[in-house]
């Protein structure tokens, strides 16, 4: 009996669709293989986006130099392992600090990790010829390492010195004939930095930031109150409340040989010492470091910066009168105080 051979036939409905569901497999397996081909090329090609090692005693740390994700495990000190040198050593082949540098830009820093990367790139581009002097007080989240990875110059001082201190420091170590200082968990454009480098390559000593800090308000906080008093007291007050207790502000090379670098680390001081010089004392544009900077205190506790910052102002005042006398250069018209016993 002759074999009669059947051929099936699929209906047209069934047979796109298993047309379909080839074609489906085939587009998910490209999508797989080039993520994992993405994912390869961000390990290998893109070290600055990995986690990098760095060794802490026999235990490891892993970092990443973009994100700042790291894992802490205690003990032993930061140092680099061959990881991360060659992670740093790519990365610094795009920006940095220029060997004679025309600006300088001082930024303190402490435990700054997530934001320092980001502060370093907007500060190397407010000058062609710009160094970034990172000074790392008491850093212990790997801030320095990033710092050094985003081609800063960096100062490292194994306990917290107080970022006034690490201004101060940081204008020694300067080499530029522009000075500029900056906070590092406060990212601010370079565009809206360049301001105050213009204003001091035109002549100004001193550009301060035009912020007068909230002033229509029932209570009006402290530290707004002294800055300006402070102004008032010195026959500035068309400087309202700004000062160099807030960043950012420039100075020029002059202004720092004439007040010295030792009085940066009293900011009110070095602004006392600055008007009192004749130096060239200006306000350039607003920046609110109020809202980029907020107070972090709670509510019901007290700032222990509000203190110092109030301290720091008394003591400008002390140095007001020993320049002047007990008026602080003030006339007492005709009272004549010594007749009344």
């Amino acid at each position: 009996m002759a074999k009669v051979s059947q051929r099936v036939q699929l209906p047209l409905p069934h047979l796109s669709l298993l047309i379909l569901c080839v074609v489906a497999a085939g587009t998910a397996g490209l999508f797989v293989a080039g993520g994992a081909y993405m994912r390869r090329y961000k390990r290998i090609r893109r070290p600055n986006r990995s986690q990098m090692g760095v060794r802490s005693g026999k235990r490891t740390e892993s970092f990443s130099l973009s994100r700042g994700r790291r894992r802490i495990r205690r003990g032993g000190s930061l140092r680099y392992n061959s990881s991360m040198r060659k992670a740093l050593s790519r990365r610094n082949k795009w920006w940095m600090s220029h060997p004679h540098p025309i600006v300088s830009v001082i930024i303190p820093v402490m435990n700054e990790r997530r934001t320092i990367a980001k502060v370093i790139h907007e500060a190397s581009r407010v000058h062609p010829e710009t160094e970034v002097i990172v000074v790392s007080n008491g850093s212990s989240d790997g801030s320095d390492l990033l710092a050094e990875g985003a081609g800063a110059h960096v100062i490292r001082h194994a306990n917290p010195l107080g970022h006034d201190v690490g201004r101060a420091k940081g204008a020694e170590a300067a080499k530029g004939e522009i000075l500029l200082f900056i906070d590092g968990d406060m990212i601010i454009p370079a565009e809206r930095l360049k301001p105050f480098i213009k204003a001091v390559a035109a002549g100004v000593d001193v550009a301060l930031n035009d912020y007068s800090g909230p002033t229509n308000r029932r209570y009006v906080h402290r530290v707004v109150l002294a800055k300006h008093t402070l102004n008032a007291l010195l026959s500035r007050s068309d400087l309202k409340g700004a000062s160099m207790t807030a960043v950012p502000h420039a100075l020029s090379r002059r202004a720092v040989d004439a007040m010295g670098t030792d009085c940066l680390s009293i900011p009110p001081l070095a602004h006392a010492k600055a008007v009192h010089q004749g130096l060239r004392m200006e306000r350039t544009v607003s920046i609110d470091v109020g809202r980029l900077n907020p107070i972090r205190t709670k509510q019901d506790e007290q700032d222990p910066l509000t203190a110092l910052i109030d301290n720091d102002h008394l003591q400008s005042v002390r140095w007001i009168i020993d320049q002047t006398d007990n008026r602080g250069g003030y006339t007492d018209l005709n009272r004549q105080r010594h007749l009344v016993r």
